[in-house]
């Protein structure tokens, strides 16, 4: 009887007044003590309603249903099929849709409607793959914030590949623990590809530097990757060689860097030997095995002289006392190198004495800003020293 009168009476109501009738009605459907009857009539009054002319009718009905597992089912499903602003309340919310449906709807809905589904609670792998396939960047983003979603490594790829460029998504993934360092390494050459393209727009570098430039940054970024990532160097040395990064000048930079880890597991990846083999190699004694590893590995036979001399150095303790750990180039062990290169230089060396003299000129500015950095925290030391021997003096007086 109730609901007869509610209809009767939501024909001639304004939208204001039947919005709050409507919600006040679904809220009664889900919390009160209907009869059945009373249950049947109420869903059947709130199907009508799906009809309302006003869309504040339909999203009071949506605020009041979203997030109940009671609703019923024709219902939400037929307000996620509505307006943007109708459909977003219920998909981001109601418990009643299974994964077919939320994949189905962030394939054919908008903007709004992706970033609903993007902030869902415990948003399973198929759905959150649908997103970084399809989605917009702001769902990619609401996605990347929703530390329920369940993401696979694939997805982190594709929104990589689709929106790598936008400073917000690359600080999100960045951000995160699960994301492998070969998506990482990906961010870093979105992100010099971009900087290089802005600073060639405005011409304050040609375009041959600025490529030059963004490749050493990606280079030193690998270098730092790999030594505080040693256990996925394996993953993160086949993905610089499917991406056309594996290159002689980045192995030469990891060796003087004194990664011998990535050095050793890029020649095995190279020569397709087992790292073991390459690594009793590499530290062995002479240099007939080493060249047969060399040229196994089809390395430019140019720059072998400079592995050799850097291998040689190494074997020496060449890394000892050597600042900065796995992830900075050493200076004495490329001074050493480029001394040695330097004696017999033919024209064909040209090259390689040119990516020495950078790497002597950048680990030479790296030691002198640890230089400057120790000097900085020795005297901040020594002024905190003083000021609490200030205090107590100032306690012992008074």
């Amino acid at each position: 009887m109730i609901v007869r009168h509610f209809l009767d009476w939501v024909r001639t109501a304004p939208a204001g007044k039947r919005a709050e009738a409507t919600s006040a009605l679904a809220r009664a459907y889900l919390y009160s003590e209907l009869s059945a009857d009373d249950l049947a009539a109420a869903e059947g009054a709130m199907l009508m309603l799906l009809d309302d002319p006003s869309p504040l009718v339909r999203r009071a009905l949506a605020d009041a249903l979203a997030a109940s597992p009671s609703a019923p089912p024709a219902v939400v499903l037929a307000l996620a099929a509505d307006q943007p602003q109708i459909a977003a309340p219920v998909l981001a919310l109601s418990p009643l849709f299974v994964d077919a449906d939320l994949v189905d709807a962030v394939a054919t809905g908008g903007a709004a409607v992706q970033a609903a589904i993007a902030s869902r609670a415990g948003l399973p792998r198929s759905v959150a793959a649908a997103i970084a396939e399809v989605g917009t960047a702001e769902s990619c983003l609401l996605l990347l914030e929703n530390v329920d979603a369940d993401i696979a490594p694939l997805s982190f790829d594709r929104m990589v590949e689709r929106f790598g460029h936008l400073a917000a998504i690359r600080e999100l993934l960045l951000g995160r623990e699960d994301v492998a360092v070969s998506t990482r390494l990906t961010l870093v050459a979105k992100l010099s590809e971009t900087l290089a393209g802005f600073v060639v727009e405005r011409e304050w570098l040609d375009p041959d530097r600025a490529q030059r430039v963004a490749r050493e940054a990606c280079e030193k970024a690998t270098i730092t990757l790999a030594a505080e990532t040693p256990s996925q160097a394996r993953p993160l040395i086949h993905h610089l060689r499917v991406t056309g990064q594996l290159t002689a000048g980045l192995l030469l930079r990891a060796l003087l860097s004194g990664n011998v880890t990535l050095f050793e597991e890029a020649l095995a990846e190279l020569a397709d030997m087992p790292v073991g083999r390459v690594s009793d190699l590499v530290h062995g004694h002479g240099t007939t095995g080493l060249r047969a590893l060399f040229d196994k590995a089809g390395l430019p036979p140019s720059s072998y002289p400079a592995f050799k001399e850097a291998i040689e150095a190494m074997r020496e303790g060449g890394f000892i006392g050597e600042p900065g750990g796995a992830a900075r180039l050493k200076r004495r062990m490329i001074e050493r190198v480029l001394t040695r290169c330097e004696d017999d230089a033919p024209d064909e060396l040209a090259p390689l004495l040119t990516l020495l003299r950078r790497f002597a000129t950048e680990a030479a500015r790296e030691e002198a800003r640890l230089f400057c950095d120790g000097l900085v925290s020795e005297v901040a030391e020594a002024l905190a020293e003083c000021d609490d021997a200030d205090v107590a003096q100032q306690s012992e007086a008074a």
